[in-house]
């Protein structure tokens, strides 16, 4: 089943945030977005229902291991071609605002061959 682009972002904000701090609740989704509080509740309800995410009762959410993969599967995306892009030159604010735009429509082959491309780089730095 293919993730609406919105999910994604959903799920890959959780992601990063939980790396981050190590705890998730929905107002840290909303500042992290700039979204109003009933509209992330509104998606946390259907990411739950999907089974993408867990909410505890002290309000703290949870990927699954089904939200972890796609959640796993944005980022990793979003960093190869982010990294590609300031590469190339982009600004960095532009470069992280057009791969969340790019995530979400690159094919799986593309990104292989874009990350295969970037590994070089990284081992002779």
């Amino acid at each position: 089943m293919k993730v609406q682009e919105s999910m994604e972002d959903y799920l890959e904000t959780i992601y990063v945030l939980e790396k981050q701090t190590g705890y998730v609740r929905s107002i840290d989704i909303a500042t992290a977005l700039g979204f109003s509080k009933p509209s992330i509740s509104n998606a946390m309800k259907k990411l739950k229902s999907s089974g993408y995410i867990e909410m505890e009762e002290r309000g703290s959410i949870r990927l699954t291991e089904k939200g972890k993969q796609v959640a796993m599967g944005t980022y990793a995306r979003h960093c190869v071609i982010s990294e590609l892009l300031i590469s190339l030159g982009v600004s960095k604010e532009t470069a992280l605002d057009d791969a969340c735009r790019i995530e979400h429509v690159i094919s799986e082959e593309t990104f292989v061959c874009l990350k295969n491309y970037l590994k070089p780089k990284h081992i002779n730095k």
